[in-house]
Protein backbone atom coordinates (compact mmCIF):
# COMPACT_ATOMS: atom_id res chain seq x y z
CA UNK A 1 0.00 0.00 0.00
CA UNK A 2 1.35 3.55 -0.79
CA UNK A 3 0.70 6.47 1.47
CA UNK A 4 2.29 9.86 1.61
CA UNK A 5 2.80 9.54 4.92
CA UNK A 6 2.26 7.64 7.61
CA UNK A 7 -0.95 5.75 8.40
CA UNK A 8 -3.45 7.57 10.74
CA UNK A 9 -5.52 5.07 13.08
CA UNK A 10 -9.22 6.92 13.22
CA UNK A 11 -11.56 5.25 15.53
CA UNK A 12 -14.75 5.55 14.53
CA UNK A 13 -16.03 7.33 17.74
CA UNK A 14 -13.77 10.39 16.17
CA UNK A 15 -14.76 9.96 12.76
CA UNK A 16 -16.64 12.86 11.27
CA UNK A 17 -17.47 13.74 7.34
CA UNK A 18 -17.79 17.45 6.62
CA UNK A 19 -19.37 18.77 2.74
CA UNK A 20 -18.10 22.14 2.27
CA UNK A 21 -18.87 24.87 -0.11
CA UNK A 22 -15.52 26.68 0.52
CA UNK A 23 -14.89 27.29 3.94
CA UNK A 24 -18.45 27.16 4.83
CA UNK A 25 -19.54 23.61 6.27
CA UNK A 26 -22.84 22.47 4.84
CA UNK A 27 -23.07 19.81 6.74
CA UNK A 28 -21.28 17.11 9.17
CA UNK A 29 -22.12 13.59 10.03
CA UNK A 30 -20.69 11.71 12.83
CA UNK A 31 -19.87 7.62 12.24
CA UNK A 32 -23.46 7.04 13.43
CA UNK A 33 -25.19 9.23 11.40
CA UNK A 34 -23.24 8.31 8.27
CA UNK A 35 -23.86 4.74 8.72
CA UNK A 36 -28.17 5.43 8.66
CA UNK A 37 -27.88 6.93 5.06
CA UNK A 38 -28.58 4.23 2.20
CA UNK A 39 -25.29 1.73 1.74
CA UNK A 40 -24.68 0.66 -1.83
CA UNK A 41 -22.39 -2.34 -2.91
CA UNK A 42 -20.53 -1.70 -5.99
CA UNK A 43 -17.73 -3.98 -7.78
CA UNK A 44 -15.57 -2.61 -9.96
CA UNK A 45 -11.73 -2.43 -11.02
CA UNK A 46 -9.17 -0.17 -9.50
CA UNK A 47 -6.20 1.25 -10.83
CA UNK A 48 -2.84 2.57 -9.62
CA UNK A 49 -0.99 4.87 -10.71
CA UNK A 50 1.80 2.79 -10.47
CA UNK A 51 0.44 0.79 -13.51
CA UNK A 52 -1.52 -2.18 -12.00
CA UNK A 53 -4.91 -2.97 -11.81
CA UNK A 54 -7.04 -5.11 -9.51
CA UNK A 55 -10.31 -6.56 -10.98
CA UNK A 56 -13.47 -7.11 -9.73
CA UNK A 57 -13.05 -5.10 -6.34
CA UNK A 58 -16.01 -4.97 -4.15
CA UNK A 59 -17.05 -2.35 -1.86
CA UNK A 60 -19.83 -1.10 0.48
CA UNK A 61 -20.80 2.60 1.34
CA UNK A 62 -22.49 5.58 0.65
CA UNK A 63 -22.63 7.01 -2.99
CA UNK A 64 -22.09 10.81 -2.70
CA UNK A 65 -25.51 11.16 -4.39
CA UNK A 66 -27.20 10.29 -1.28
CA UNK A 67 -24.52 12.12 0.83
CA UNK A 68 -25.83 15.14 -1.33
CA UNK A 69 -29.64 14.72 -1.27
CA UNK A 70 -29.18 14.04 2.72
CA UNK A 71 -27.03 17.42 2.38
CA UNK A 72 -30.34 18.58 0.64
CA UNK A 73 -28.02 20.06 -2.21
CA UNK A 74 -27.01 19.87 -6.32
CA UNK A 75 -23.09 19.69 -6.34
CA UNK A 76 -22.80 23.77 -6.15
CA UNK A 77 -19.69 24.22 -8.46
CA UNK A 78 -17.91 21.90 -10.92
CA UNK A 79 -14.77 21.31 -8.49
CA UNK A 80 -14.38 19.31 -5.32
CA UNK A 81 -10.88 18.74 -2.63
CA UNK A 82 -11.30 15.69 -1.06
CA UNK A 83 -9.91 16.22 2.09
CA UNK A 84 -7.82 13.25 4.78
CA UNK A 85 -7.37 12.67 8.56
CA UNK A 86 -3.58 13.10 7.55
CA UNK A 87 -4.13 16.56 5.82
CA UNK A 88 -3.95 15.17 2.15
CA UNK A 89 -6.51 16.34 -0.38
CA UNK A 90 -7.22 15.41 -4.05
CA UNK A 91 -8.76 17.22 -6.58
CA UNK A 92 -12.11 15.81 -8.42
CA UNK A 93 -14.73 17.25 -10.38
CA UNK A 94 -17.87 17.07 -9.23
CA UNK A 95 -19.12 15.48 -11.91
CA UNK A 96 -16.86 12.15 -11.55
CA UNK A 97 -18.85 11.88 -8.09
CA UNK A 98 -22.10 12.14 -8.58
CA UNK A 99 -24.83 10.00 -11.22
CA UNK A 100 -23.33 6.99 -9.01
CA UNK A 101 -20.39 7.40 -10.15
CA UNK A 102 -18.17 7.32 -6.65
CA UNK A 103 -18.92 6.78 -3.00
CA UNK A 104 -17.24 6.94 0.06
CA UNK A 105 -16.71 3.40 0.97
CA UNK A 106 -16.95 1.70 4.54
CA UNK A 107 -16.38 -1.59 3.75
CA UNK A 108 -13.94 -3.55 0.98
CA UNK A 109 -14.24 -7.34 0.20
CA UNK A 110 -17.13 -7.49 3.18
CA UNK A 111 -15.19 -6.48 6.00
CA UNK A 112 -14.39 -2.82 7.26
CA UNK A 113 -11.92 -1.19 5.90
CA UNK A 114 -8.30 -1.80 7.75
CA UNK A 115 -6.59 1.99 8.43
CA UNK A 116 -3.10 0.25 5.94
CA UNK A 117 -6.45 0.44 3.02
CA UNK A 118 -7.77 4.03 4.21
CA UNK A 119 -10.13 2.89 6.54
CA UNK A 120 -12.34 3.71 8.16
CA UNK A 121 -14.00 5.61 5.38
CA UNK A 122 -12.35 6.19 2.02
CA UNK A 123 -12.92 8.04 -1.02
CA UNK A 124 -13.86 5.43 -4.28
CA UNK A 125 -13.97 6.76 -7.79
CA UNK A 126 -12.63 4.06 -9.32
CA UNK A 127 -12.86 4.80 -12.91
CA UNK A 128 -9.50 7.71 -12.32
CA UNK A 129 -6.42 6.47 -10.86
CA UNK A 130 -6.38 5.42 -6.88
CA UNK A 131 -4.55 8.69 -5.61
CA UNK A 132 -8.09 10.07 -6.44
CA UNK A 133 -9.25 7.55 -4.07
CA UNK A 134 -8.64 9.47 -0.95
CA UNK A 135 -8.00 7.58 2.12
CA UNK A 136 -9.03 8.32 5.98
CA UNK A 137 -11.20 10.31 4.14
CA UNK A 138 -12.93 13.01 6.32
CA UNK A 139 -14.61 15.13 3.80
CA UNK A 140 -15.55 16.55 0.36
CA UNK A 141 -15.09 20.32 -0.42
CA UNK A 142 -16.88 22.38 -3.29
CA UNK A 143 -14.47 24.70 -5.12
CA UNK A 144 -14.98 27.52 -7.48
CA UNK A 145 -12.14 26.35 -9.30
CA UNK A 146 -10.01 23.75 -9.92
CA UNK A 147 -7.55 23.34 -6.59
CA UNK A 148 -4.75 20.84 -7.36
CA UNK A 149 -4.34 18.57 -4.49
CA UNK A 150 -1.19 16.68 -2.68
CA UNK A 151 -0.34 14.86 -5.45
CA UNK A 152 -1.22 17.03 -8.43
CA UNK A 153 0.44 19.69 -6.85
CA UNK A 154 4.14 17.36 -6.92
CA UNK A 155 3.37 16.35 -10.79
CA UNK A 156 0.59 14.14 -11.02
CA UNK A 157 -1.76 14.14 -13.86
CA UNK A 158 -4.96 16.67 -12.68
CA UNK A 159 -7.80 14.33 -13.62
CA UNK A 160 -5.76 10.86 -13.71
CA UNK A 161 -7.98 9.24 -16.40
CA UNK A 162 -6.18 5.26 -16.23
CA UNK A 163 -7.84 4.88 -19.77
CA UNK A 164 -5.48 7.55 -21.31
CA UNK A 165 -2.90 7.04 -19.05
CA UNK A 166 -2.99 10.58 -17.16
CA UNK A 167 -0.40 9.24 -14.65
CA UNK A 168 2.02 12.77 -14.74
CA UNK A 169 0.92 16.50 -15.48
CA UNK A 170 2.53 16.57 -19.35
CA UNK A 171 0.59 13.45 -19.85
CA UNK A 172 -2.62 14.37 -22.64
Amino acid sequence: MLSAGPTPRVRTEDWSFTLKHGPRPIKKWNWTEFNALPLTRMTRDIHCVTAWTKFDTAWQGVLVDDILADAGIEPPTAFTLAHSFDGYSTNVPAKDLVAGKAMVALLYEGKPITPDHGGPARLLVPHLYFWKSAKWLNGVQFTERDEPGFWELRGYHIYGDPWREQRYSGDP
